[in-house]
């Protein structure tokens, strides 16, 4: 009758007055500190922090690509062409829309001077006008002219500092690039429009037109690229410039882009990633959920007297859920702002650091559209987590506060609230879709975090079911811990949820990693060739295949016609009005390599339509990669069109390969029909893999052919491999941290589970010695407990690991998946001293409770 009267008196009150009224209670309640809330704080600025922070990082590279567009770029307009230059008419036009600057790039091997070594270089040819932004900032600080210029005997050259350390030169010293000797005049320290030319895996050697053509380097179907960047006059929009051009050149193979696509992969390369850190971040946060609702459960549970206290004097469960929620949302708040607080701090203690792994000016600034996305997602998780245990304090009886055992956790909890917490869920779902990049890949990674939490949940059902039924046994203590695991209101299920997910994304990113790093490191070097050789010119391909016999008699060589090409039409429409899928997109972009045969090429088979006959002579026909023309939708008979030498080749599908990519050796996704290039100038590319193993006779070959083929680019395997080493590591340690943000969220829950059960600890603590058990069986029972729980989780945890991460990189990275036994033993003991070490000294302290004032409220 008290609260329905309480009731009928709060209805008498306004929404504001009640609302006031529940505000003041809410205040004066929390007067008493923040005792108890500080591991919910703790969750709830970590998972904002590292949201707001990735963000926050990914906003300040984007936003210095935009700023620097420009500079990257080289221009406001580039064109690009691969294996010819433009013609006259083309350069006319190009002229007629501003000034414009031209710089080659290409590949080749740079010799000392006494031909004793050599490294590989990315070698990059500039005029006068480079560069028409930004600035080129060399050692010494002198004019690029001059540093250039013709000499005694040859060209001045430029160079990286790595390119110095390979070949043991300094400024000053003299080397050869194919038939031309350089003297190397100073070294490069930045490059403006470096981003713009993509990954490179080489040193950077930079010279002058006049030194290129007296190289010898430029021979019919050579793989240089051509790039003209134009500056526009003041007040030209870009994009203005850039539609009639692209009308103009874009059936004779030229690729135009403005500043604001200076860098199309390394700015899709900034969204994929941070997303992918951005749903890590999100799972730590929602990690920490478990955790704000273990804290609002036990702050709850400690509250049963006064929330009792609020029905007999006839307080409502709306009001009363109305005063609790204010208290745990105002602290929410202080939880998302120190969140906050790590994002603008983040882009200020990075922007250093990138800048040395990337060149840009990263300018560090508060970019508050980050910071709102974070906060969104800390408001919606600490509400849809809080809910849940709130739904339960609506209707705790007056009762309560004559029963000190009593507990809100067997309460019911209406229908109303757990709606609420799934519609909550549902935005918070929503909202990271709508943020993603790419939607599929968001969708996977928030459906295998709620099966996560749902199969956490089946397997601490099945571990608590299986304590059940354990036979009984004769040690007290572990009598004690089994009856522990499974009894009501037991730890058993928060704690295999707490430590479950992050030990189980710590096992998938650290095998992952590992075999990344093995396939890498040791199964690509194995089954990959030893060297690749390019720009083979047609007539030095038998020379080539002499020269090679004698430096490596035995050895397998392999030698194909290689042209470069840019797919322009599919079945007649245009590729840059197409929607380009994510996968498989990555044939339309850009120049890809071709070639022809009159045979299906080794390593890959037709697995659907016919190979042409050996003597075909009829319209042009392709062969396409399978998974890349299924990814693309292509079908038998259908056209593309390539853009070859500035000639559009229609080609009709013929069939479709699967390809042997992992390999690494001499595999195309297109091959084309003979006649289709009959008579078009182009060179060739070959893979060798030497019988004799050792530096010292790759050396000799690597020395052998740079004599004599000067021309000609020797890549080493083991060179590139160790460049993709390289990036991986720098990618692997964001992962990492990323990984241990969502395992310290875990710990930080775990350990919130562990203090909300102290209460009912303490309780059995002081019945189990009355009747005469000793602080010692009591210790060893709880350790007990907490062992056979961390053991259980562990175990999960590298099961579901190790399926994650071959389902990872097996089905969708396609390489040999291994297990890593030093993960999953790390894992068990990372388990175990955590759940018996927070276990033990959470709970040491009410052993020593008096039993008198414990006994006297049961």
């Amino acid at each position: 009758m008290a609260g329905a009267r309480g009731g009928e008196r709060e209805d008498a009150l306004g929404f504001a007055a009640r609302f006031r009224l529940a505000w003041r209670f809410a205040m004066r309640e929390m007067r008493g500190g923040l005792s108890g809330f500080y591991i919910f704080l703790a969750c709830i600025t970590l998972g904002v922090g590292a949201i707001a922070a990735v963000n926050s990082v990914a906003s300040m590279m984007s936003e210095g690509i935009a700023k620097e567009g420009k500079a990257i770029l080289g221009g406001d307009l580039r064109f690009a062409l691969i294996q010819r230059p433009a013609t006259a008419d083309e350069m006319s036009y190009m002229q007629g829309l501003g000034e414009v600057s031209e710089t080659q790039t290409l590949r080749s091997m740079v010799r000392l001077a006494d031909g004793s070594d050599q490294s590989l270089a990315e070698v990059k040819v500039v005029d006068g006008a480079y560069p028409l932004y930004g600035s080129i900032e060399t050692t010494p600080d002198a004019p690029l002219g001059d540093l250039l210029k013709k000499t005694g005997d040859g060209f001045g050259a430029l160079a990286a500092e790595s390119l110095y350390d390979r070949l043991g030169l300094k400024p000053g010293d003299r080397v050869k690039l194919g038939n031309v000797t350089l003297t190397l005049t100073g070294v490069i320290d930045r490059e403006p429009d470096l981003l713009a030319e993509g990954l490179a895996f080489a040193p950077r050697l930079m010279i002058g037109p006049e030194a290129l053509a007296a190289s010898g380097l430029v021979q019919p179907g050579s793989l240089i690229e051509y790039a003209y960047k134009v500056k526009l006059p003041p007040g030209v929009d870009p994009d203005d410039a850039a539609r009639p051009a692209n009308d103009h050149f874009g059936a004779f193979g030229f690729q135009v882009r403005t500043a604001k696509d200076a860098s199309p992969s390394l700015q899709r390369n900034i969204e994929r990633f941070s997303q992918f850190l951005t749903l890590v971040g999100l799972t730590a946060l929602i990690v920490g959920g478990v955790g704000v609702a273990n804290a609002v459960g036990a702050y709850l549970d400690s509250k049963r007297q006064v929330i009792a206290t609020f029905k007999s004097l006839g307080a409502s469960g709306r009001f009363v859920v109305a005063v609790y929620l204010i208290q745990i949302m105002s602290l929410a708040a202080i939880g998302i702002a120190l969140g906050l607080l790590l994002g603008i701090v983040a882009p200020f203690l990075t922007a250093r650091f990138l800048e040395s792994l990337i060149p840009i000016a990263a300018s560090a600034s508060v970019y508050p559209g980050a910071l709102v996305v974070a906060a969104l997602f800390g408001v919606l998780t600490s509400l849809a987590f809080a809910l849940i245990p709130l739904g339960r304090t609506r209707d705790v009886p007056a009762t309560a506060l004559f029963r000190e055992a009593g507990g809100t956790g067997d309460a019911r909890m209406r229908w109303f609230y757990l709606g609420a917490a799934i519609v909550l869920a549902l935005m918070i779902s929503g909202l990271a879709v709508f943020m993603a990049s790419d939607k599929t890949v968001a969708l996977i990674f928030l459906g295998g975090t709620a099966a996560a939490f749902v199969i956490l949940r089946l397997v601490a059902l099945g571990i608590a079911a299986l304590a059940r039924r354990a036979p009984k046994v004769r040690s007290t203590p572990l009598r004690l811990a089994i009856g522990n695991i499974h009894r009501p209101g037991a730890l058993t299920p928060s704690v295999v949820l707490s430590l479950g997910l992050g030990l189980t994304l710590l096992v998938t990113l650290a095998i992952i990693d590992f075999d990344l790093r093995r396939e890498i490191g040791t199964g690509l070097a194995n089954r990959a060739p030893d060297f690749f050789f390019l720009d083979i010119q047609n007539g030095e391909i038998d020379p080539f295949r002499t020269k090679v016999a004698a430096l490596a008699p035995g050895s397998d060589l392999d030698a194909v016609p290689m042209l470069r090409g840019r797919i322009t039409k599919l079945n007649g429409e245009d590729v840059a009005t197409m929607k380009i899928p994510a996968e498989g997109g990555w044939v339309l972009r850009g120049d890809r390599g071709i070639t022809y045969a009159p045979a299906v090429p080794e390593n890959s088979r037709v697995t659907e339509g016919e190979w042409w006959p050996k003597d075909y002579s009829g319209e042009p026909l392709v062969s396409f990669a399978a998974e890349e023309g299924h990814e693309l939708g292509l079908k038998i008979g259908e056209t593309l069109t390539v853009n070859v030498l500035g000639r559009n080749i229609t080609a009709k599908i013929a069939n479709f390969r699967e390809i042997e990519w992992e390999n690494l050796g001499i595999n195309f996704v297109m091959v084309f029909s003979p006649n289709t290039f009959a008579g078009a100038p182009h060179s060739w590319l070959a893979t060798l893999s030497i019988k004799k193993d050792g530096e010292a006779a790759e050396k000799a070959v690597v020395n052998g052919i740079t004599n004599a083929f000067p021309a000609v680019t020797t890549v080493r395997v083991k060179e590139a491999l160790d460049a993709v080493n390289a990036l991986i590591a720098q990618l692997a340690l964001a992962v990492r941290v990323a990984a241990a943000v969502a395992l310290v969220s875990s710990v930080l829950v775990l350990a919130g589970a562990l203090a909300a059960g102290n209460r009912g600890r303490m309780h059995d603590a002081v019945v189990l010695k009355t009747l005469g058990a000793t602080r010692i069986t009591l210790v060893q029972a709880f350790a007990t407990e907490y062992l056979l729980l961390g053991l259980a989780t562990g175990v999960f945890a590298v099961a579901a690991g190790a399926a994650a991460s071959w389902f990872v990189v097996d089905t969708i990275m396609a390489l040999p998946w291994v297990f890593d036994w030093t993960v999953a033993l790390t894992t068990l003991i990372v388990s175990l001293v955590l759940t018996v070490g927070f276990g033990l000294a959470g709970t040491w302290r009410i052993l020593g409770q008096k039993a008198a004032p414990v006994l006297r409220n049961l």
